[in-house]
């Protein structure tokens, strides 16, 4: 008789988990940690987010309908473990009676629950495999992989899906083998050696599963990206549908399916903690506590990662879509005869981006020469960019590319994937020469621009060099920029405070303060 399944006392809701690489996981691989095995991966790659193109290309080959002809013939075939599968739904006591022992019960209720809660971890740990893992691994990957074998979506790349999705299925299925032991040498129910649960627990969350799930989240958020592009084509798109009609897929989608680590990995510090709360002895308690703030150290630590990446890779994006104009096209009274102009040696401000931080970015409206034009500003951590759109119907970032780039600001995605490119007007105004005025209700009542700001750039003399009338969609928006960057001069005159910048080839901005 199949029991439903108890609910978890501990349940982490994160719905459908959205994350952006500023949130939670996306990124650079960390070394296998699995090897010799049919479950470890045989694909390895040096960095996930290498380019691979998710476009129609001359390598395709297999048409839709060779997809499906194939399909039709496919059986998943049975992978379960019996065990385990048998125990998924079991209660403690179901467990205890189905080995017709009742040796292990304790009659003390304290220790009742530490048995029912360590039962939970294994249960839980059971869904997590059978219902996730598994599906994943059997009813996708190893069906695109045999797809790829009958050249059909040969240009889509398993890794940039399912990344180490087989070590993830190994070290899971090695860690319910052995808490099942232990759990069963706790109960009595069997005799013999082997680790005790703190030694088993401190073992794997510091030498696999944490490890492990960091690279799967790592590539998480690329995976989401690489999967929608996907979805606009025919061939793939039916290849999911088939798969997440399968029984076994319990109506989950494939982003259903893909979140699931990321979901376990923030619920393993919960139902530690709900271990070490019903352990009578002190001592075990504190070592589960301190395995639970170890897990939380790695998630801490994986989502610093995430911020250092994702950075990274919008300012790799940025560095090729901004256009930095000539002195004589910025500004039209430096008139330079074409004779002279070689004798200006061209500045490229490439390495001006890839260091900084991308504090907030978003289209406003300049107010200018009594026209109203469209602009698009990036505040970093030390100067602000006032760009103007160009929007370039020839040009476009392959699909390949455009994969890399994270869904945190899905305006700025869709310009970049139309291939626009981002003219910066006049320069970059230094956070520490900058000064901000707010336009009042009043005022901006006569002037005719409501929700507007005034930024204003000084040179090193105070001199007012620049002046910009920016006009936000909303008062709550224009908030938001006014105090991002009043926020992020506070942080820079402060930094500078502590330790005032040095000249070097790239971080250096000349201070007011000279």
């Amino acid at each position: 008789m199949v029991h439903e399944r108890r609910r978890s006392s501990v349940v982490v809701s994160l719905p459908g988990l959205d994350v952006s690489p500023g949130d939670l996981f996306v990124s650079n691989g960390a070394a296998d940690m699995i090897n010799d095995s049919n479950l470890t991966d045989t694909k390895k790659s040096k960095w996930p987010f290498s380019r691979r193109s998710t476009t129609k290309g001359k390598s395709q080959a297999g048409t839709v309908s060779d997809i499906e002809k194939y399909l039709s013939g496919v059986q998943i075939q049975d992978w379960r473990n019996a065990e385990i599968l048998k125990y998924k739904d079991f209660s403690l006591a179901e467990f205890l009676q189905d080995q017709l022992s009742q040796v292990g019960v304790t009659s003390d209720p304290q220790g009742r629950k530490r048995q029912e809660a360590i039962w939970e971890l294994f249960t839980s740990e059971c869904v997590y495999f059978l219902d996730r893992l598994i599906v994943l691994k059997e009813v996708f990957f190893v069906t695109l992989t045999n797809l790829q074998e009958n050249n059909c979506l040969t240009d889509v790349d398993p890794w940039s899906l399912f990344a180490n999705l087989k070590d993830l299925c190994l070290v899971s299925h090695s860690f319910l083998n052995s808490l099942l032991r232990v759990i069963k040498n706790m109960l009595s129910i069997t005799q013999g050696g082997g680790p005790t649960l703190l030694e088993l627990l401190s073992k794997v969350f510091q030498e696999s599963i944490c490890h492990c799930l960091e690279k799967y989240c790592l590539n998480y958020s690329s995976a989401l990206l690489y999967l929608h592009n996907l979805m606009s084509r025919e061939d793939f798109g039916s290849y999911v549908k088939w798969c997440e009609r399968n029984e076994q897929c319990r109506r989950l989608q494939l982003r259903d399916l893909l979140v699931a680590p990321l979901q376990r990995l923030t619920r393993y510090p919960l139902l530690l903690r709900n271990i070490a709360k019903r352990c009578q002895v002190l001592e075990e308690s504190r070592e589960l506590q301190l395995i639970a703030e170890r897990v939380e150290k790695s998630i801490c630590d994986l989502e610093g990662k995430v911020k250092w990446l994702d950075n990274y890779q919008k300012m790799k994006l940025l560095r090729d879509a901004l256009v930095w104009l000539p002195v004589w096209e910025r500004d039209k009274r430096a008139f330079i005869p074409e004779s002279l102009k070689h004798l200006l040696k061209a500045v490229t401000l490439d390495n001006l981006i890839p260091h900084r931080s991308l504090l907030l970015e978003g289209k406003l409206v300049l107010s200018e020469n009594t026209k109203l034009i469209d602009v698009y500003l990036f505040l970093f951590d030390e100067f602000l960019l006032i760009t103007k759109i160009k929007r370039n119907k020839k040009r476009s970032v392959s699909s390949e590319q455009n994969h890399l780039r994270l869904q945190q600001n899905l305006e700025l995605d869709q310009l970049l994937k139309e291939g626009c490119t981002f003219t910066v007007l006049d320069q970059p105004i230094s956070l520490d020469r900058m000064q901000l005025k707010n336009i009042d209700q009043l005022n901006a009542s006569t002037s005719g621009l409501p929700h507007s700001f005034i930024i204003m750039h000084h040179n090193r003399y105070q001199q007012c060099i620049g002046a910009f009338i920016l006009q936000a969609a909303s008062e709550s928006a224009k908030r938001e920029w006014m105090s991002k960057i009043e926020g992020a001069v506070a942080a820079l005159l402060k930094l500078d405070s502590q330790q005032p910048r040095v000249k070097s080839s790239s971080l250096w901005l000349e201070s007011s303060q000279i």
